[in-house]
């Protein structure tokens, strides 16, 4: 296939020649016989948009669930509209955040008011818990014991569940979901490859991710972290990613735990992604690898607050970070509601970081956040809440910087991909020159995307030729 009149990034306007997986050549090039050719028409040539951080199977799933919080429901009635919708069984709700119900998490007697005729899971926003009605817990422990992360108090449970997401598939049966629906939706938005950041990703995660990529059904190409045992899995379709570690302020791990769990995945020649979302577990992490040394490609996921005596830490230790700047977007106006003051020009730091010479890559977190990368790279531009409000305007990126987050390579974030001879041909194609594009930031620009020199995205008024 012949690409004309594109401008290339960082190369300028000239034609592109795809052969096979890869870039044949750069030039002013003349169609072969036969050849399939598409104009361009001086729309920007970007290397294909790399997602640092998402999770394909939540992502899936979430497309046959109920969004029960904002911005679609912020209150309680909203909550009671969502739930009580024509159909039967389960009800998988996602989204939620306790500000829907008064800033107090319901148990299952409160859920019961809202729907008792179904069973009902609620995930919360942050992914590590899930909320059931009477009726859904009734169903679940029919099936099989309650695991600890079950609360209980005063002697019965409350239909609070932590960090229990395998009981949770054991009990209901489930499968892993179906790719397909999540393949299109990134190709759309100029998505081209995508790492996986699930801490539970295991063989039986990587076999069927390996079958998804075999058949077709997801065509981005895929970096795998999390887990030790992910290590004992035959690579197929997939690359071997960081050990991911999952903290959560509340229940921090013993810290000699903790640093031989790191030790292990050194060992494996892996490095490590810790989720960092308060400033209580990124001094946990810092102290952690400071403790237990670190290998390069280490990262910190979200660095959602980050003090300035943080980053210089983050910075000693030669750290990458992987961010997620479309959460001042989304919950932007929530974060300076419910964040002390003191805390807000830490809020998801850009330029400090940058600043710093730390490495940063572009992560959705999806489905905790929008899939869209273009959002994020808005969000990292002008860092405004849905609002209008504006979080650390000196934290700002510009669209080249905030667009770049998106090049980096998944197994070495400090290199940048490009469009050259030789390179893999995973390109995503503007439909304008990139300085219109920069002042919109918009995904519906993205005319087509090419992953391994198939078009596997195209939104132009013309047929190849």
């Amino acid at each position: 296939m012949l690409i004309r009149n594109a401008e290339v990034w960082k190369s300028g306007r000239c034609d592109v020649r795809i052969s096979r997986s890869s870039i044949a050549e750069l030039g002013h090039l003349e169609p072969r016989p036969d050849e399939p050719v598409i104009d361009a028409r001086g729309g920007a040539l970007l290397p294909g948009l790399h997602d640092h951080h998402i999770h394909l199977a939540g992502l899936a799933a979430r497309k046959a669930s109920v969004a029960c919080g904002p911005p679609e429901v912020t209150d309680i009635e909203g909550l009671r509209r969502a739930l009580n919708h024509p159909g039967s069984g389960w009800i998988r709700g996602i989204g939620f955040h306790e500000s829907v119900t008064g800033d107090r998490l319901p148990d299952a007697p409160a859920l019961d008011a809202l729907i008792a005729h179904r069973p009902l899971r609620l995930q919360h926003r942050t992914g590590r818990m899930w909320l059931l009605n009477s009726l859904a817990l009734d169903e679940l422990l029919a099936r099989v014991e309650a695991p600890p992360g079950l609360e209980r108090r005063d002697g019965r449970f409350t239909g609070r569940l932590f960090d229990e997401d395998a009981w949770l598939q054991q009990a209901l049966g489930s499968t892993p979901p179906d790719l397909g629906e999540v393949r299109r939706e990134l190709a759309a938005f100029g998505v081209t490859g995508a790492t996986d950041m699930s801490p539970r990703n295991d063989p039986v995660m990587a076999a069927h991710f390996a079958q998804q990529r075999e058949s077709g059904t997801l065509k981005q190409s895929l970096v795998l972290a999390g887990s030790l045992a992910l290590a004992e899995a035959e690579p197929a379709g997939w690359r071997l990613g960081p050990l991911k570690l999952h903290l959560h302020e509340a229940a921090l791990p013993d810290f000699d735990e903790a640093v031989a769990f790191v030790k292990a995945g050194q060992a494996q020649g892996r490095a490590l992604a810790v989720h960092c979302v308060t400033e209580v577990e990124l001094v946990f992490t810092l102290a952690l690898l400071e403790e237990s040394g670190t290998l390069p490609g280490d990262r910190i996921e979200h660095v959602s607050v980050a003090s300035p005596d943080l980053v210089a830490r983050m910075a000693a230790l030669d750290l990458q970070t992987c961010v997620q700047p479309h959460f001042i977007r989304e919950r932007g106006d929530r974060y300076l509601a419910d964040v002390e003051p003191r805390h807000h020009s830490d809020l998801y730091r850009l330029r400090s970081l940058r600043d710093a010479g730390l490495v940063m890559a572009g992560g959705s977190d999806a489905p905790y956040g929008s899939a869209d990368p273009w959002l994020a790279m808005a969000s990292a531009v002008d860092r405004r809440t849905a609002t209008g409000a504006t979080i650390g305007p000196e934290e700002t990126l510009t669209p080249e910087e905030a667009l770049e987050l998106y090049f980096a390579d998944p197994c070495d974030l400090a290199c940048q991909r490009t469009i050259a001879p030789g390179e893999t041909a995973d390109l995503c194609l503007l439909d304008r020159p990139w300085a219109e594009a920069r002042e919109r930031l918009l995904s519906e620009d993205v005319a087509g995307t090419w992953i391994s020199g198939c078009l596997v995205h195209q939104r132009v008024d013309q047929p190849p030729v």
